[in-house]
């Protein structure tokens, strides 16, 4: 998508990197890796707590927004990043949601605040599925501002991992299996970071337990916030676990290609796992992407509650089935990114993007516009 708005739109568009992510192997391995375009701007944000890098987003996106003077700002996922569109707002630059109207219905999650925030603030907003769009229009969101495109998780998968492009040589994927300790014999590639998981000790451990239970080789590809809190606890891992430092995306999808099945709390991984064939276990209380599960191939274990031995095996052994019988995804056609593409590049010479117009508005708004009972407000 980047690629083909830089070749359509030249200088007309500029890339921020919010900063979030700043690491090699959680940020510039993805851009070598992916030939993503290196950011334009590149912002330096406090990242010391979440309300002080909100802070920091919003003070210094919103300087940025004013030197540019864009025509609009484009936003893509559910993270704090995505707050940033208060400082857009502030300015009355319209707003671009990419991945909208996705609903967990679960406000403990720190995502269902911010990508319920940017939806209400967004002009223009691009929805995965039809399921999507009818959750933002229930909100009270405008239909006509809501595009239904497909989820580009099909087209990143097809078009650099499936097509062979980002593929490991065969030495390198040995050379990776072999780090791992993967001598052939079955395994499970699992990953956790979500918020609700890795600051509950009970948590952390009992998805360390189901780990343990499958009896297999496990490859934990564990983010720095993880490891801390890992840490904190004081919680050892199982013989079987091995923790590693994350990885790049063409490893990540190397093991999870031939994994027996993946165990995580992260949204994108279990579609990954959908378009791949590769059974998984989410480990969530509620999820904004039930659709995997009509695959046959997720299966939910809720970590905040615990589970008998037996009934964690029933679990393990459920899994490792389901990959001869899950049901081909419904997450897309590999074109989403091209559809977002074009009408992003349309917008940008027709000039049609601001929303949140009384004409179109779909709520009875027609006394806050006009003179009150009776016209009584007229002179």
């Amino acid at each position: 998508m980047l690629r083909s708005l830089k070749k359509a739109l030249g200088s007309d568009l500029v890339f921020i990197w919010s900063g979030q992510h700043y690491s090699d192997n959680m940020k510039d391995i993805f851009f070598r890796q992916l030939d993503v375009p290196e950011p334009d701007i590149t912002l330096q944000l406090d990242t010391s707590s979440d309300q002080a890098m909100i802070g920091s987003l919003i003070q210094q996106l919103g300087r940025t927004l004013w030197e540019v003077q864009p025509a609009a700002v484009v936003f893509l996922g559910d993270t704090n990043t995505v707050t940033g569109a208060i400082a857009a707002a502030s300015l009355d630059i319209p707003i671009v949601h990419i991945e909208g109207c996705m609903r967990s219905y679960d406000w403990r999650m720190p995502e269902e605040k911010y990508r319920t925030t940017i939806d209400h603030l967004s002009d223009l907003i691009y929805a995965y599925l039809p399921e999507y769009k009818d959750q933002g229009v229930l909100e009270g969101l405008d239909p006509s501002r809501i595009i239904v495109t497909g989820n580009p998780i099909v087209d990143v998968l097809e078009h650099y991992f499936l097509s062979g492009l980002v593929r490991l040589e065969t030495q390198e994927r040995a050379q990776l299996f072999a780090s791992f300790g993967l001598d052939g014999a079955p395994y499970w590639l699992m990953t956790c970071h979500r918020r609700e998981n890795i600051e509950s000790k009970d948590s952390l451990e009992r998805i360390l337990e189901l780990a343990k239970q499958t009896q297999e080789k496990v490859v934990f590809p564990a983010g720095y916030r993880t490891q801390q809190k890992l840490k904190d606890f004081g919680i050892s891992m199982p013989a079987n676990v091995k923790l590693v430092d994350p990885i790049g995306y063409a490893e990540l999808m190397e093991l999870a290609i031939d994994a027996v099945a993946i165990l995580t709390d992260s949204g994108t991984l279990v579609e990954e796992a959908a378009v791949l064939g590769v059974p998984s276990i989410q480990m969530r209380t509620s999820t904004e992407r039930p659709q995997v599960y009509d695959t046959g191939g997720s299966i939910k274990f809720d970590p905040h509650h615990g589970l008998t031995a037996s009934e964690v095996m029933t679990l393990i052994e459920a899994a490792r089935k389901r990959k001869a019988s899950m049901d081909p995804h419904s997450l897309g056609d590999g074109k989403a990114s091209e559809r977002i593409s074009q009408d992003l590049i349309s917008r940008m010479e027709s000039g049609n993007w601001k929303g949140h117009l009384p004409d179109s508005d779909r709520r009875p708004i027609s006394r806050n516009y006009g003179f009150g009972e009776g016209e009584r407000g007229k002179p």
